[in-house]
């Protein structure tokens, strides 16, 4: 492995909104910025992004094209691509904080930093369903705030297996009055909340789902193991998700402990700092998890000021 041993002031592990936001604010205060972007997107099945001023309705890819292309006008700054963090440790023999290890396509590096920014987002497991990756970002989707506008009065299903069913479809009955929350055979809903949701309008659908229904992306119908279909024309899911963080294992073992919620997700302070000094966090990888895409980069401006701050000890509000 060749260990160049090159020293920034932040090393940024991510590039979704969240960590692109706060590359280019820490360049603009003269940073010396080391992104790691993977090029897997969680969101990359998701046609148009919503509720972002001044692009709503651009694309993911093209929303981080544009944003790669205003970093690329800051020489503070240098982007890997196609890359992955395998470990992050505690330095002790430069004046860096931290070490980290980089998997690169032609090669393997160390990077010395003296902060680093866990922007790595979630992996998500959908419901196991056959065809539902036909579907997903295009007529089914996992964010109602994001796109329950386009299907507002449309007849719409919420498929999940999690206890937080009855919470999310409060929320999606702001867009439709015709909801059916779909708990694929799980026991997701209490007898106490599917009466409540009766009381709304939302019926509770307990039975197995076979599969979805539809043509070139467009959901028309759930279908049920016993062969009842139920009519919608869009959807939303609740996937499982999985905050990217086991590079980090690494400062466990040098005594330094990150602390995680219940689902896993990096705790912080208001200001994005975790538990252990020097490692930050913003995005949907930090508790509460996912986010709209303006709040993650919201959040990535915030804690690059923080760093900022952080690295030169002082408090001073910007």
């Amino acid at each position: 492995m060749s260990d160049d041993r090159e020293i920034f002031d932040c090393i940024v592990v991510g590039a979704g909104p969240a960590g692109l936001s706060a590359a280019l604010n820490l360049a603009r205060a003269r940073a010396r910025v080391l992104v790691i972007d993977s090029n897997r997107p969680r969101n990359a099945a998701t046609l148009l992004s919503h509720g972002f001023m001044t692009r709503d309705g651009v694309p993911p890819n093209e929303l981080r094209r544009l944003a790669r292309e205003e970093l690329d006008r800051y020489p503070e700054i240098e982007v890997v691509q196609r890359a992955s963090v395998r470990s992050v440790r505690r330095e002790w023999a430069t004046d860096a904080a931290f070490s980290v290890e980089i998997s690169e396509r032609a090669r393997e590096r160390v990077a010395l930093s003296h902060a680093v920014l866990v922007s790595t987002g979630l992996r998500e497991t959908l419901p196991a369903l056959p065809s539902i990756r036909a579907y997903y970002g295009m007529s089914v989707f996992s964010c109602a705030v994001c796109d329950g506008y386009e299907y507002s009065n449309h007849p719409l299903a919420l498929i999940g297996e999690t206890d937080d069913l009855y919470d999310r479809a409060l929320l999606i009955a702001r867009w439709s009055g015709s909801l059916t929350v779909f708990t694929n055979g799980a026991a997701a809903v209490t007898g106490g909340e599917e009466s409540a949701l009766a009381a709304r309008g939302i019926r509770v659908e307990r039975r197995a789902i076979d599969d979805l229904e539809g043509h070139r992306g467009a959901i028309s119908a759930v279908r049920l193991v016993d062969g009842d279909r139920i009519p919608v024309t869009g959807g939303f899911v609740r996937p499982l998700w999985h905050p990217v963080v086991d590079f980090l294992a690494a400062l466990d073992e040098d005594g330094h402990v990150l602390d995680f919620d219940a689902s896993g997700h990096l705790v912080t302070d208001r200001d994005g700092r975790t538990s252990v000094p020097g490692i930050y966090a913003a995005g949907d990888v930090a508790a509460p998890g996912p986010q709209q895409l303006i709040v993650a980069a919201g959040a990535g401006a915030r804690v690059a000021a923080i760093i900022t701050h952080d690295l030169l000890g002082v408090t001073t509000s910007h």
